[in-house]
C-alpha cells in the first residue's frame, strides 16, 4: 500500500523533526520504547523466537523449519507495499521472495508497519527481517546489520516544464532563491540544509505525488525526491518534467544513497547467506530483472557495500 495522502501543509520545525522517523529514507536517530510499542501496535502479529546463543544465530535454520520468514514492510511504492489486488510486492519483498527461496524458505508473510516503527519491530521480534529499501546509514548501523545495498539513488527534482529556473542540483535551489519543497521525513531536507537553504523556508508535504501538486499549481518551484520516484511520477503530468539525477553533497563531497535489507546485530549468519545470493543475482545480472519492473535502470546498480554506506 502506497503511503496515505494527506493535505499538503507547511510544518514548523518541531513537527518536521518529529517526521523525520517516518520515512524510508529520514536519519533515524535511535530506537526508542515509544517507536517499540508502536511496532507492536502496528503489527499486530505475534512476536517470533527470540535468538539464540549460536554464533551468528540460528534464524535461518529456523526460518528453514517453519517455512516462512516475516517481512517488515512500509507501505512505500516502489520498495515494499500491499498491491490493489491485496498482493505484497514492491523491490525489496520480490528480491526477498528470490534469495530466501533459494536459502530453503519457501513462504514470505509481510507485516506492514510505519517506517519509523521498522526498526523498534525488528529488534521486539516482531518480524525476521525489513524489506522496505532501506537506506543504509551509520546512524541505522549503530542498531541493525545490513546486507550490502540492492539498490543505489541519486536525487532529482520535479520542476516546471522547460526548468524556467535552470535548477540542477540544490546550491542552483539555493542562489536561485527558489521555493523549496520535499516529503516527510526525506533525507533531502538535510541535503538542502547543508547547502545552505533554511529549513523554516522548506514546504514539506506528503510525498511526490503532493510534491508534483505543488509544482504544478505554483506554490513552488521544485520538490526533491529520489530520481526514481521523481521520474515515474512526473509521467502522470503535462506540466512538469523531472531534472537530470545529480549526487547532493554531503560534507562537501558527492554522496550516493543505497537501500538493503536490515536483520537484527546477532543474526549474522542469515545476512551472510542473504548477501551471498544478492551477489549471485549482482553477477548474474539476475538482480535488475528482478527490479526492473519497479523503475530501476541500470543506473540504480551498484557494488557500493554496507560496510562503506556504514562509514567504516
Amino acid at each position: 500500500m502506497a503511503p496515505p495522502l494527506g493535505n499538503d501543509s507547511k510544518t514548523s520545525p518541531e513537527e518536521r523533526t518529529r517526521a523525520r522517523g517516518t520515512s524510508r529514507r529520514s536519519l533515524l536517530a535511535g530506537v526508542t520504547a515509544l517507536g517499540a510499542l508502536g511496532a507492536l501496535g502496528a503489527t499486530g502479529c505475534s512476536r517470533v523466537a527470540t535468538a539464540s546463543g549460536k554464533e551468528g544465530g540460528d534464524l535461518l535454520d529456523r526460518l528453514k523449519a517453519q517455512g516462512v520468514v516475516r517481512l517488515g514492510i512500509a507501505g512505500e511504492i516502489p520498495f515494499g507495499y500491499i498491491d490493489k489486488d491485496g498482493e505484497l510486492t514492491g523491490e525489496a519483498p520480490e528480491l526477498a521472495k528470490v534469495i530466501f527461496g533459494r536459502l530453503g524458505v519457501e513462504n514470505v508473510q509481510p507485516v506492514p508497519t510505519e517506517f519509523g516503527s521498522l526498526i523498534p519491530g525488528l529488534a521486539s521480534q516482531q518480524f525476521d527481517v525489513v524489506a522496505a529499501g532501506m537506506y543504509i546509514n551509520a546512524e541505522r548501523c549503530a542498531q541493525v546489520i545490513f546486507s550490502d545495498p540492492d539498490y543505489q539513488m541519486l536525487d532529482a527534482f520535479i520542476v516546471r516544464k522547460g526548468n524556467p529556473k535552470k535548477l540542477r542540483d540544490y546550491k542552483d535551489v539555493v542562489e536561485s532563491g527558489a521555493k523549496f519543497a520535499t516529503g516527510t521525513g526525506y533525507a533531502e531536507i538535510q541535503y538542502a540544509v547543508e547547502a545552505g537553504y533554511k529549513e523554516s523556508d522548506i514546504l514539506i508535504v506528503q510525498d511526490q505525488v503532493a510534491g508534483m501538486n505543488a509544482v504544478e499549481a505554483g506554490r513552488v518551484d521544485v520538490f526533491a525526491g529520489t530520481a526514481l520516484t521523481v521520474r515515474d511520477v512526473v509521467k502522470k503530468s503535462g506540466k512538469v518534467e523531472a531534472t537530470e539525477p545529480f549526487a547532493p553533497l554531503v560534507d562537501g563531497k558527492p554522496h550516493t544513497d543505497g537501500g538493503g535489507f536490515a536483520f537484527r546485530p546477532t543474526e549474522t549468519g542469515l545476512r551472510d547467506a542473504f548477501n551471498a545470493e544478492l551477489h549471485k543475482m549482482k553477477d548474474s545480472g539476475e538482480l535488475l530483472r528482478v527490479l526492473r519492473p519497479f523503475g530501476f535502470t541500470e543506473n540504480e546498480m551498484t557494488d557500493l557495500t554496507a560496510k562503506e554506506l556504514c562509514g567504516g
